[in-house]
């Protein structure tokens, strides 16, 4: 799990995290390059410490996997951190704006560039991603 439970800024926002803390599972497709897509199961954990959220999420089908961990923190509705994958060894900067649940962000690294939508409303959440590599996209929808 992502280590992220030091002090925040005094001028982060302590709720643009709210109600996204704890195991989240669900489903969803994963689109590929070549214009296949899978059926995949997921499970994403948030922990969520004031300003800061620390995020995994594993995704898998029968032939194939992906990993995100994600450290964030909040200032106002500004979102910055940092990403990892951690099947393919990548990471990089992660930004945007969101808050009260939903969130749009961009992950990027060099030659890699991901869209990541995520909207929550109660128990319910869907994540959308988009981008430009072998992996195209996700759609995925979880509950708690």
């Amino acid at each position: 799990m992502c280590a992220l439970f030091a002090d925040g800024p005094a001028w982060a926002d302590p709720g643009a995290f709210t109600g996204l803390a704890g195991t989240w599972s669900g489903s969803g497709t994963v689109a590929l390059e070549d214009g296949s897509t899978e059926r995949i199961r997921c499970r994403a954990n948030y922990a969520v410490a004031g300003p800061r959220m620390g995020l995994v999420l594993t995704c898998a089908s029968d032939a194939y996997k992906f990993g995100l961990q994600a450290d964030v923190v909040a200032e106002g509705s500004a979102i910055s951190g940092s990403w990892s994958e951690t099947s393919r060894g990548v990471s990089g900067v992660l930004q945007g704006r969101g808050g009260g649940g939903n969130f749009q962000l961009v992950a990027t690294t060099a030659g890699f560039n991901a869209n990541i939508a995520l909207a929550t409303r109660g128990n319910k959440q869907s994540v959308s991603i988009r981008a430009d590599s072998q992996f195209r996209a996700a759609t995925i929808s979880l509950s708690r």
